[in-house]
């Protein structure tokens, strides 16, 4: 008898594809309408099968890739990636949004107002002629 999957839930291939570090948050993922087969939204029990295009949002990107093969466990990474493959408008979009993130500003220098920075503290406290001094005493 042979062991050969031609047809797996969704929730188990997440998680053996390592999209997901348990099957328990691919289960969430699911539930929350974040992953599509074929263009419709899947629930957990919803099987794929080599061919099929899956959708889904991992960490802040969102990958489009081809299922190319089915695993009844959970392996090495390098193994994980043989279960699929990302298209190329997806890895192509992931590259745009990853340097757009590294290009942004850096949202700390929009704040006008708010709580001063170390550095901002220090040049407070120049011009108001503290220096060095913390103390109220008076020093003789």
């Amino acid at each position: 008898m042979a062991d050969i999957l031609d047809r797996q839930r969704i929730d188990k291939w997440l998680w053996a594809a390592r999209f997901y570090k348990t099957r328990s948050l691919a289960v969430e993922q699911l539930d929350n309408g974040r992953v599509e087969v074929n263009g419709a939204v899947a629930k957990p029990s919803r099987e794929v099968k080599p061919g099929d295009c899956v959708r889904l949002r991992s960490g802040r990107d969102e990958l489009t890739v081809i299922v190319k093969g089915l695993s009844a466990m959970r392996g090495p990474a390098p193994v994980a990636q043989l279960l699929y493959e990302e298209t190329a408008d997806s890895a192509s979009s992931r590259a745009e949004a990853a340097s757009a993130r590294r290009l942004a500003p850096e949202p700390a220098h929009t704040i006008e107002q708010g709580r001063p920075t170390k550095r901002d503290r220090r040049a407070l406290d120049q011009q108001r002629g503290w220096g060095d001094r913390w103390s109220a005493s008076l020093d003789e």
